[in-house]
Order: structure tokens, then C-alpha cells, then sequence
């Protein structure tokens, strides 16, 4: 099941979060800085003996303070105009963590912030269908995923984005069982 909140990702009561972090895997800014914040120093620490981690790829490491046991921590690539496999590499960054995250048999609920649309600049709209998508595909994998975002402008675009691409994908199933 994909849920879609408006919320603090931290507060989340999750087996696992995702980290839209930075490849030192330091923290930084916005959902990375927070996470950070949220779960200790000892975070610091775990990923930092974890990095660098390039764009497309992720670590996970314990949750520490956080109510989420886990922290996968996903490098999604800079905006540089769409010239660059930015859109691949988002979803290969999305497609990673739910990989990684489905071979720990205690993950059985994941949460996802909106990797790369902060100060990486990835256009919003573009960045919910590839994360929805990867999403959809591992759905069956988890007992429950959500997307977890931190303005309701965001939320309503997701809303919009999987209903439109849970439509499609019915569509497309009806067309193939009717041939």
C-alpha cells in the first residue's frame, strides 16, 4: 500500500526512512539536516564510515533516535537541465533504497521524502512520477510505503501523479488482457 502524508519524516512511525542525502553522508540542509538532527550524533558517525556515496546509490544505517529503526540514505543527482540522465539516475536512486531496503527482512515499512526537488532543483512534477513509479513497482515488496511531503502543494501533486499513474497502469492491463 503507497500512502501519501504531509508530515515531519522524522516523527514517522516506520520501520525504515529515507534520507535524501548528500554523497559525504554528513547531513546538510532541509530533510537530510533534520534526519541528522533528529536521530543523534552516533548517525554521524555510521554513515560517515559509509561514505561517499555517489548519486543513484545507498547506505543504510541504524535509526538511532528516530522512532524509524533504519536510515536509508539515498544520493539523488543535481538538476543540470535534463541533459545529463538526471531522470534515470532519480529512479535508479528510488529503485536502490527500495532494493536495499526490501533485503532487510525487518523493513516491512518504508518512508520516502521528495529526493533531489530541494536545493538539487529537480523539477517537482517530473520527480513524483519517477518516484512514484519506482514506488508502484516494489509495492508488492513492503507492507506499506509512503511518501512523505513537507509542503501540502507537494502532497496534492503526488495525489494528482498516482492516481494518474495507477489509471494508466489499469488501462494498460485491461488492453493486454483483451488481446
Amino acid at each position: 500500500m503507497i500512502e501519501i502524508v504531509q508530515a515531519d519524516i522524522t516523527t514517522l512511525d516506520v520501520d525504515a526512512i529515507v534520507n535524501a542525502a548528500n554523497p559525504s553522508l554528513l547531513g546538510g540542509g532541509g530533510v537530510d539536516g533534520a534526519i541528522h538532527r533528529a536521530a543523534g550524533s552516533e548517525l554521524v558517525r555510521a554513515s560517515a564510515a559509509l561514505a561517499p556515496c555517489a548519486p543513484g546509490d545507498a547506505v543504510i544505517t541504524p535509526g538511532f533516535q528516530l522512532r524509524a529503526r533504519y536510515v536509508v540514505h539515498a544520493v539523488g543527482p543535481i538538476w543540470r537541465g535534463g541533459q545529463h540522465e538526471e531522470s534515470a539516475l532519480l529512479a535508479r536512486t528510488y529503485h536502490k533504497a527500495l532494493t536495499l531496503a526490501r533485503q532487510n527482512p525487518r523493513i516491512r515499512s518504508i518512508a520516502f521524502p521528495a529526493i533531489s526537488t530541494g536545493v538539487y532543483a529537480f523539477p517537482k512534477d517530473r520527480a513524483a512520477e519517477i518516484a512514484l513509479e519506482a514506488m508502484l513497482t516494489h509495492e508488492g515488496s513492503f507492507d506499506r510505503i509512503v511518501a512523505c511531503l513537507f509542503d501540502r502543494d507537494s502532497a496534492d501533486l503526488y495525489r494528482q501523479t498516482i492516481g494518474r499513474l495507477r489509471n494508466a497502469r489499469n488501462e494498460t492491463g485491461e488492453q493486454r488482457s483483451a488481446e
